[in-house]
């Protein structure tokens, strides 16, 4: 009896032991995929280090984060509840406070077509540059441009207003301008996100006018409604229910000029766009697989297969961008060809989860991620795991190859299983021609394309070195040949004259 009382709770034991640190691993760990769609669990590279919300500012009421943004030393928060957008400085402290709008000399904006003073309502999106600060004021259906450098005679910011945008009298198709999400590109060409739109992202020109519908998203047409479609009459297909472009749900644009974008409409067949100039999707996705999130094959944390929208994307200089996750309200981090990099956050109440996410935009090499329903932002800082990962994505971005593959070098030290470290160490290795070296590391990070090329030039140094073995062998070949032949020509001519 002592022995099976002992044998059951030595099994007890191990069932917690196991319960423990799956959920440990599922619900608390970063996790990348590999090769074959699998989340393995990976090294954390962010981590909460500061809750940005009404308990730790004075004198400021948060009631939702709707966007986030930061520029220049200054953090934006647009506040829909609240009426009001935030400013902050780095340490977290408040700068300002904008609900009404004035001019230069201080004096309340009063609209000249309603003849009401320019109050803020439920404003929605927020964006910075180096002269101007962007207020998307979603419940009057406008936008506010204001000067982001003025300041008074003590040197306190006092944004004032240098044009308001209302719905532009050029403006074409079905649209209705109540903008949401807005960013603006090196021309100063501004792109705005507005709700329900099904004829893409409005472009407008410096002065408000109305430029072009831009970058419009493509529905999943299912091979059934194909078909009915095609062979339904004029009449049918009329009574038919309409296919429309999926919305977009945020905006921002890189420092190239290049505009990104993301839905949460599972019906596109996208999520995550970069536009050039034409509009086209040239985001480049040369990871292990096309899909932007979570695989089909499940998640690290739920084992389901529920698919990825994205609410919010944010993007540095040098070409990492993070695109935030309002499916299982995760933070996905790729570089500029598409290879995951890491994932964190998730569900919850909890430290380091999101409960409702709403924006996310880098500080630095910070992360800050605005969470509506708690009407709070977090910012995440990266470990030192983290830390090697941008700074190594950043040196190969800008040409540092060498200072890339010394930093890859400690990651795959740190962490056995980050495949893409191998990848990125090939890479040099292949540009100085060391192909041996590089087939070994593209073996380790699963990199077929990159092996074969290594294999190819391998192949070709081996060619070079042994050729005049090559070339006597064949010679040696060639000779015999002849001789055979001569040898056969001589035996036959001897038998004819027999």
């Amino acid at each position: 009896m002592t022995k099976r009382i002992i044998s059951l709770t030595v099994l007890v034991l191990l069932c917690f032991t196991f319960v423990t640190a799956y959920a440990e691993h599922t619900s608390d760990s970063s996790y990348i995929y590999d090769y074959w769609g699998s989340a393995n669990e990976s090294l954390n590279a962010f981590e909460l280090s500061t809750v940005i919300n009404s308990d730790n500012i004075e004198g400021v009421s948060i009631k939702s984060v709707d966007d986030v943004y930061y520029h220049n030393g200054q953090i934006f928060i647009a506040d829909s509840l609240s009426n009001a957008v935030f400013v902050l400085d780095e340490d977290y402290n408040l700068v300002k406070q904008i609900k009404i709008i004035r001019d230069t000399e201080g004096e309340i904006v009063v609209d000249e077509d309603t003849n009401k003073q320019a109050i803020l309502s439920a404003p929605e999106g927020v964006y910075a540059n180096d002269r101007y600060l962007y207020i998307a004021d979603t419940g009057n259906n406008r936008i506010f441009v204001l000067d982001i450098n003025a300041v008074d005679e003590n040197g306190e910011h006092t944004y004032p207003m240098n044009l308001v945008i209302n719905k532009p009298e050029n403006m074409v198709g079905s649209t209705e301008f109540t903008p949401s999400k807005i960013t603006v590109d090196n021309a100063d060409r501004i792109f705005v996100v507005v709700k329900n739109s099904t004829e893409g992202i409005i472009e407008l020109n410096t002065d408000g006018s109305f430029s072009r519908f831009y970058g419009v998203n493509s529905p999943t047409v299912s091979l059934i409604d194909f078909f009915w479609r095609s062979i339904a009459s004029k009449e049918q297909r009329e009574q038919m229910s309409k296919i429309y472009a999926p919305a977009f749900a945020n905006v921002q644009t890189d420092s190239d000029g290049f505009v990104y974008a993301v839905t949460t409409d599972t019906a596109s067949e996208e999520m995550a766009f970069r536009f050039n100039a034409k509009g086209e999707n040239v985001l480049r996705k040369f990871g292990y697989s096309e899909i932007l999130g979570d695989l089909p094959s499940g998640t690290a944390a739920e084992g389901d297969a529920t698919k990825s929208t994205f609410t919010d994307v944010a993007v540095t200089d040098y070409g990492v961008y993070a695109l935030l996750d309002t499916s299982m309200n995760r933070v996905f981090l790729y570089n500029f060809d598409g290879n995951l990099l890491t994932v964190f956050g998730g569900k919850g109440d909890t430290k380091g989860k999101i409960n409702t996410p709403s924006s996310i935009c880098w500080m630095g090499n910070k992360l800050i991620v605005g969470d509506s329903k708690l009407a709070c932002a977090f910012v995440f800082t990266p470990t030192d795991f983290g830390s090697l990962v941008l700074d190594a994505e950043e040196k190969y971005f800008n040409g540092d190859f060498d200072g890339a593959a010394d930093l890859n070098q400690k990651i795959v030290n740190m962490n056995a299983n980050y495949d893409h470290a191998y990848v990125s160490i090939g890479k040099n290795l292949l540009m100085q021609d060391n192909y041996a070296d590089a087939m070994y590391n593209f073996r380790l990070g699963n990199d077929k394309t990159y092996y074969s090329t290594a294999f190819a030039g391998y192949r070709n140094l081996l060619i070079q070195k042994y050729f005049w073995i090559f070339a006597i062998v064949f010679i040696a070949f060639v000779v015999w040949v002849l001789w055979t032949e001569v040898s056969y020509s001589k035996k036959q001519k001897k038998l004819e004259e027999l």
